[in-house]
């Protein structure tokens, strides 16, 4: 099977998420890890955080309203062309994407206000999309 022709499982996951922009050497917030979910990296220039979007206090450099979508996995981490597969109906439907990998899978977040245009793009692309409660 080539590369273009995979197809993969995504579920929606549930709530809004936020982008957070901290100082590089800021220490991680408690309400950057409430959730089920959130993501931190750390690098010289900044300290990145996505997480829930409800508990970050105002006054934070953020960007709210965008959801995830959970690539059923595990994957190999040798794996080829996962996220390409994913990025690439995206891109077509010019929908923006912001990629989280873990050890086991991806995460794709896109806008909220894209949400819906995202999962008919990767559904035209032969993914398979499992929502939970309401997209909106």
């Amino acid at each position: 099977m080539s590369k273009s022709e995979r197809s993969f499982d995504l579920t929606v996951l549930p709530g809004s998420f936020a982008m957070v922009r901290l100082a590089a050497d800021a220490p991680l917030p408690r309400w950057a890890a409430q959730g089920e979910f959130f993501s931190v990296t750390r690098t010289s220039d900044e300290l990145s955080v996505v997480c829930a979007e409800d508990p970050v206090p105002r006054g934070v450099a953020t960007e709210t309203g965008w959801r995830a979508l959970k690539v059923t996995g595990p994957f190999a981490l040798s794996e080829i062309g996962v996220l390409a597969a994913l990025a690439a109906p995206l891109a077509e439907a010019n929908v923006s994407l912001f990629a989280i990998s873990t050890f086991d899978t991806d995460y794709l977040l896109v806008s909220g206000k894209q949400l819906n245009a995202a999962i008919a793009a990767l559904k035209g692309a032969g993914h398979r999309i499992r929502q939970t409660g309401a997209l909106s």
